[in-house]
């Protein structure tokens, strides 16, 4: 296990959830891409605008790695939802490159 790749990540996580999102930006690779059920988002800034706008809360529940990849299974708290979801981080050059968040998205369309 690289402990560099899953720090990276961790960080990340740690930087949303305290809301310190240029912390959190300075762990993404200025061409990130977010790949997610409801959207993709290509650009660092863009993401964690979004990002700044809807202060998200993880917790982490498992941690995976493979090589530079770190998959986190974790609960996303959204405000008035909370969701179980899989985060998977490609890591480059200790920044996070990509990151493909899965989950079932019924509980969030269900108003």
């Amino acid at each position: 296990m690289d402990n560099t790749t899953q720090n990276t990540a961790e960080q990340f996580i740690q930087y949303l959830n305290e809301e310190n999102f240029d912390k959190a930006e300075s762990c993404l690779d200025p061409d990130f891409k977010f790949i997610g059920v409801l959207g993709k988002r290509d650009n660092a800034s863009v993401y964690i605008k979004d990002m700044k706008q809807m202060k998200f809360k993880y917790t982490i529940l498992k941690a995976f790695t493979s090589g530079e990849d770190v998959c986190f299974w974790y609960t996303i708290d959204m405000g008035e939802k909370t969701i179980e979801a899989s985060g998977w981080y490609q890591i480059r050059n200790g920044k996070i490159h990509t990151l493909k968040v899965l989950f079932d998205p019924r509980p969030l369309l269900d108003k």
